[in-house]
């Protein structure tokens, strides 16, 4: 292949940074130094080295975490290693809001300003950084710090929040939540500092307001055990629903999750028993993959990253046990990038676990081999979706592929492949532990199990809270302590940016998938919001619209132009100057969301006007903002 590579040069140091994903090149021809009288005027090896395109994603990140920014000679060098055409790579790269192509400070703060954290002053925090640091992307004093606005950090039960990132031969990562302008500017000036002293390690615990009580499945470990230690997971039983799993063999297995009626806890609700037994019918077509889908970054969701902080080692057996029961001789866990400590503490446990043997080849001294490798994503909302995560551990720009063919068939590397996401595989010990049949006695018939909900905005105590299906929603926030101060709640976002806002005359609402279809919502991941009647719910509607505009691939016209369409007519209406009536505005809205949801490829477009479309039933709660 004629890579056409730009006439950029990496510097030496940036060659090391590829080189630490990579390794040295083998010769001349991909990168190393020709000698022509040793190697000919002929290249082998080219199909060796596309084969690893799928280390770019990679590649890129340890670029990005050594210099701040990637250069068109690191991408370069990257392209020829990798055997890639650098326009690919350029896409690639730009695709995703955590990589910088055009020279950036080292030291950045993403500072979020979605929907949590606006409702938690997000916006006055913003407006006063740039009054006091310039503009967002402005370079601060040498030219070494700045800051950005960025989408949810997946910290909304500390909000308002922020992530410092910091590059260089020692990077590293610090959370700051809750954030202010003071603590921000201040960590800003304290960049030269020890590494170790700024990574953030608030217990997963602190997230976890019922911490301790005896009722808990999932979240039963978390605050009891050190995630770091694995002798203390199996101490707590950890490990012991993986010898049972191999007693029981595989077939046995999906039909205790199949009896479960375990449905997928990121959205979509497929049962999950049906989608094991479909890629293990599979016997002809190898390998299997299972990808454990970790890249939870719906506004409002932050579970998964409190069970990967907390619990580190039930992920690891949970996805073990999964790619067992489906005959997946490896898995990826694909870690949203803005959860430094999540994926620090799974890298951990997979390494631990695999020095016990309890990872890798003869597991427990079965003939079960079964291995996990860790993608870390960079900051893409679409990449949640399962064919986009495929595309992005595979090197390529993070775009929805057309179904059918379905992941079961196709899926990773053109495999068939297990998707869930982590609350999906966790459930797994808790049915193995129980049984199918007694598992599916809590909740109701169409919505079996407990299920973990993300407690955010104006709540007593945010956190992610654990409670049987069919807990209502006026219940869930009474356990959660109730609306916080003195304030009246004005609406409940239910699901995130992708939901459905219900009204305080909806609090009755079963939380159940089959409650929620009732009264014209969803579940979705988990989601539940609260905002109180001093929120302006015009800069909450605009917000998620600019959040699907900024998130949409662009890959589809549906989605692409709808997405800007909705967000240019809801300013039309915050502004006073409709097109015509409100009547006509709301029609067009339904227009747009109807366009959406019947040609956009995947769930971004198709759910981009939920949340806005319920809340246009009733605009002029909406339209007019109650002081105190």
């Amino acid at each position: 292949m004629d890579l056409r590579l730009t006439g950029a040069e990496p510097t030496s140091e940036e060659k090391i940074a590829v080189e630490s994903v990579l390794g040295p090149p083998d010769s001349g021809w991909v990168g190393g130094t020709r000698r022509s009288e040793l190697e000919g005027h002929a290249a082998f090896g080219g199909q060796a080295a596309r084969a690893k395109r799928h280390l770019l994603l990679p590649v890129l990140h340890a670029i990005q975490s050594r210099f701040g920014w990637i250069s068109s000679g690191a991408l370069s060098y990257a392209c020829q290693r990798l055997d890639v055409p650098p326009a690919e790579a350029f896409g690639v790269a730009s695709f995703y809001g955590l990589f910088s192509v055009t020279p950036r400070p080292p030291v950045v703060v993403h500072v979020c300003d979605d929907i949590a954290c606006l409702a938690s002053g997000a916006k006055a925090m913003c407006e006063k950084l740039e009054q006091t640091l310039g503009s967002p992307g402005s370079p601060g004093p040498e030219g070494r710090t700045t800051w950005l606005r960025s989408p949810c950090l997946g910290l909304c039960e500390r909000a308002p929040a922020a992530l410092l990132s910091a590059a260089g031969k020692r990077s590293y990562e610090k959370v700051l939540a809750p954030a202010s302008p003071e603590t921000i500017t201040s960590c800003l000036n304290e960049t030269e500092s020890e590494p170790g002293n700024l990574l953030e390690r608030l217990e997963a615990s602190l997230a976890v307001p019922q911490v301790g009580q005896a009722e808990l499945r999932l979240l039963r470990r978390i605050g009891r055990v050190n995630p770091e230690s694995l002798d203390d997971y199996r101490a707590e039983g950890g490990y012991k629903m993986l010898r049972r799993a191999l007693e029981l063999g595989p077939d046995r297995v999906i039909r205790e999750v199949i009896d479960s009626k375990l449905v997928g806890r990121g959205g979509a609700a497929f049962p999950a028993g049906k989608k094991w037994a479909a890629v293990a019918a599979q016997t002809a077509r190898r390998p299997h993959y299972l990808v454990c889908n970790a890249d939870e970054s719906e506004p409002g969701t932050f579970k998964d990253r409190v069970v990967m902080e907390g619990d580190p080692f039930a992920l690891v057996e949970a996805m073990t046990i999964a790619g067992f029961a489906a005959g997946c001789e490896r898995g990826y866990l694909y870690v949203r990038g803005e959860y430094p400590l999540a994926t620090e503490r799974m890298a951990r446990a997979i390494e631990r676990t695999r020095e016990r043997g309890l990872l890798g080849d003869n597991i427990l001294g079965h003939r079960l081999s079964f291995d996990i490798e860790i993608r870390r994503g960079a900051g893409a909302y679409i990449c949640g979706e399962e064919t986009a995560l495929f595309n992005s551990i595979e090197g390529f720009r993070g775009e929805p592929r057309n179904k059918p063919p379905f992941p079961t068939e196709a899926g990773l590397f053109g495999k068939p492949t297990v998707v869930n996401n982590v609350e999906t595989l966790i459930n797994v010990l808790d049915i193995l532990g129980r049984g199918g049949a007694a598992y599916a006695s809590t909740g109701t018939s169409g919505s079996t199990g407990t299920k973990l909900f993300c407690l955010s905005g104006h709540i007593a105590r945010p956190g992610v809270y654990e409670v049987p299906f069919g807990t209502t929603l006026r219940q869930l926030i009474d356990l959660c302590g109730g609306v916080s101060g003195s304030r009246g709640l004005q609406a409940i976002l239910l699901g995130g940016a992708a939901g459905f806002f219900v009204s305080p005359q909806q609090l009755d609402t079963p939380l159940t998938f089959e409650g929620t279809r009732a009264i014209g919502a969803s579940l979705g991941s988990g989601v539940v919001m609260l905002f109180d009647d001093t929120v302006d719910l015009k800069e909450i509607l605009l917000r998620i619209a600019a959040f699907f505009r900024d998130e949409s691939c662009g890959q589809c016209v549906p989605c692409r132009v709808g997405t800007v369409r909705q967000e240019e007519l809801l300013h039309r209406l915050a502004d006073g100057r409709p097109m015509g009536s409100l009547a006509k505005e709301t029609s067009l809205l339904r227009e747009i969301g109807q366009a959406m949801r019947d040609a956009s490829i995947c769930g971004l477009g198709q759910t981009a006007s939920s949340a806005i479309e319920s809340a246009m039933a009733g605009w002029e709660r909406f339209n007019e903002r109650k002081h105190p």
